[in-house]
Order: C-alpha cells, then sequence, then structure tokens
C-alpha cells in the first residue's frame, strides 16, 4: 500500500498583517521603521528558525507522556504543523534520478510499479546485501543509495537505485522547506508603499494599470473608437499567458494594464499584439519589449504569504520584533519580545 503524504490547504499567516503589526508596535513609542527589504529578510529568517524548531520539539514531545484530549495533545499540534510541508513528486533522471528541487527533508521511495518502499541503504551496506542471492536487490525489494552531486553546500539529491533495471517511476515522499515570505508593493500618489496582494510569480508580470506603457516600442494609430481593449492575446505567448488590456485615446494607445500576472516571461520577449484586435484602421501592430523591472523578479510587486500554521503569527511577530530591535539598535525592545517569547515557551513546555 502505498503510503500518502498531503499538503493541506489552510489559511496561512497573512504578510501584510503581519508587517503592519510590526510597524504598529514599532511606532507606537517612535522606536524606528524597518523596510519592506528588511522585514522580508527578516521574516525568512524567522520563519526558517520556527520550521527548523518543529522538528527538535517533537523528538522531545515524543519522549513525554501525552494526554488524550483532542486539541492539546502536543505531539498532534506539531505533526499539524509540519503535516502543511509534507508532499510528493517523481524523481527525474533514468537512473541515477534526481531528488525534487524542493526536497528539504525526504521521507520516503516509492518505487510507484509495483508499489514498493525502496530502502535507504549506504553503498558499503550495498556490496555486503549484493553478494548474496537472498539479499540481493530486487525490484520486489529494492534499495536505494543518496548521494550528494559534489556541489559545495549542496544538498544530496542524486539517488542510485538497485536493482539497475529501475529506470522510471520513482516518487519521492517528503517534506519541503517553506517559501521565502515576500511583502510586495508598488508606490502610491504621493509615493508611499501600498501593499499588492497579487501572489508573487517569478516569471510573472506586474499587476496593474499603466504597467507596461513605458515598454511599449511600436504604438499604431487609427485606433476607432477609443476606450478599452480588453484580454489581448500575443505571439508567442507562454503555456500561461498574463490578462492584458490596452486603454485607447486619440487613436493610439496610452495604457498597457495587467489583470492577471501569468508566468513563463523573461527580460527582453517581444510581446506583440496584433493590429486586428483593435477596431478601425490601425497602422501596425502593438508590440511591447519586456524589461527586467516589467517582471515582479526585477521589481517590487507580488507577495508571498507566511507558510506557517495560523497559530504561529505572535510567534512571528515576536521573533521579528526582537531582529527589528538588532537592526534600529534599541535593546528594549529585543528585551520586552524575548520575555514574551520565554513566557511562551515555558508555558507551552510546563
Amino acid at each position: 500500500m502505498r503510503r500518502l503524504f498531503y499538503y493541506k490547504n489552510i489559511d496561512m499567516v497573512n504578510v501584510d498583517t503581519v508587517y503592519k503589526t510590526v510597524l504598529y508596535i514599532l511606532n507606537k513609542e517612535q522606536r524606528g521603521y524597518i523596510t519592506p527589504d528588511e522585514f522580508n529578510r527578516l521574516g525568512t529568517q524567522v520563519q526558517r528558525e520556527i520550521f527548523e524548531q518543529y522538528f527538535e520539539e517533537l523528538n522531545q514531545q515524543l519522549r513525554i507522556p501525552q494526554n488524550d484530549n483532542e486539541y492539546a495533545n502536543r505531539i498532534k499540534n506539531l505533526e499539524e504543523k509540519i503535516d502543511i510541508f509534507k508532499t510528493f513528486a517523481s524523481c527525474t533522471g533514468a537512473n541515477p534520478f534526481t531528488l525534487p528541487t524542493d526536497v528539504h527533508r525526504l521521507g520516503t521511495l516509492i518505487y510507484n510499479t509495483t508499489e514498493k518502499e525502496i530502502q535507504p541503504v549506504e553503498r558499503n551496506e550495498y556490496f555486503l546485501l549484493n553478494k548474496s542471492p537472498l539479499t540481493k536487490p530486487t525490484t520486489s525489494y529494492p534499495v536505494y543509495i543518496l548521494e550528494g552531486t559534489g556541489t559545495p553546500s549542496a544538498a544530496p539529491s542524486d539517488v542510485t537505485v538497485f536493482p539497475n533495471a529501475i529506470t522510471s517511476n520513482v516518487d519521492a515522499y517528503y517534506i519541503k522547506a517553506p517559501a521565502n515570505p515576500r511583502w510586495g508593493f508598488y508606490a502610491g500618489s504621493l509615493g508611499q508603499y501600498l501593499y499588492d496582494d497579487n501572489t508573487y510569480v517569478s516569471t510573472g508580470l506586474n499587476v496593474g494599470t499603466d504597467i507596461l506603457t513605458s515598454s511599449i516600442t511600436t504604438n499604431p494609430t487609427g485606433i476607432v473608437p477609443d476606450g478599452t481593449y480588453a484580454n489581448l492575446t500575443t505571439f508567442s505567448a507562454p503555456i500561461n499567458p498574463a490578462t492584458i488590456s490596452a486603454e485607447v485615446a486619440g487613436g493610439t494607445v496610452t495604457s498597457i494594464d495587467i489583470t492577471t500576472s501569468g508566468s513563463g516571461y523573461s527580460a527582453g520577449d517581444v510581446l506583440t499584439i496584433s493590429s486586428g484586435q483593435f477596431t478601425g484602421a490601425p497602422t501596425s501592430d502593438l508590440i511591447i519589449t519586456l524589461t527586467a523591472a516589467n517582471l515582479m523578479s526585477g521589481s517590487t510587486y507580488g507577495s508571498t504569504q507566511f507558510e506557517l500554521h495560523p497559530s504561529e503569527q505572535v510567534n512571528l511577530i515576536l521573533n521579528i520584533l526582537i531582529y527589528s530591535g538588532v537592526i534600529i539598535r534599541d535593546p528594549s525592545i529585543i528585551q520586552t519580545a524575548a520575555q514574551m517569547v520565554q513566557q511562551d515557551e515555558a508555558l507551552e513546555k510546563s
């Protein structure tokens, strides 16, 4: 029987809520300010620390007798937090295989042709197993060796499966690492930072009005009537194209708006919107040449939520405040937040 892992779709901790709460606490007594970039870096560090702590806490709790209460069982609550990151994907290659790129902790490998779990062994163990017909790996009892690629600081990702006859259909069940949080924004009319709630896609286009206007390289005239031309398509569009519309005034395009970001775009891509998608007598196609600033990866647009369980919101805020105190050199913030974190930890472990 194949062991199933599920990636639970639950509400995550909202990155905008955390950032604004941190700013509110810092500004309440005029103690300082942290920029979105500083917040994103601190959020990434704190989220990873909380995530890694789950496994140590679970190890500790497994050695402590637990109660049977439905909502206060510590092991059950920790496992629920970890379950968010459990997932599976096929390994690539044809033996040796390559693990999925987002593997953080490898759980189980399955040879899905026979629905058999592939057992991990060290290379010296494999040599011993292979000497005897009784222990030699078969498709019914396969084994694997996990090794690195030789790249410095890279996690092991090469999987050699025995017997060598297995060249496909190997699935990995594993725990993925949380994505780095990102508080995305754009500048308002007064230069203020406004939260962009669109999901960050590194190869997607920035979402908003007047987004690609400055990247127009050929602008037709003779478009009649003026107005909005929606759902425009482009030549050589990616598999997941953005939703594009154009605002026309005086017979020419004055604004290019993006409603959904799409994905698969790169700087230098040429987007051609045929003249036939406009009415009147356009003099040419509308041609747009993308720059790095048009993409979310090259701008401040697009947000990524914290991927932790909703119950971690307070923990996130307090720990970010600790690091914030270091940045703005206010030891009182560090002490106050640290005391609150210690109180919470003591209560959880008492």
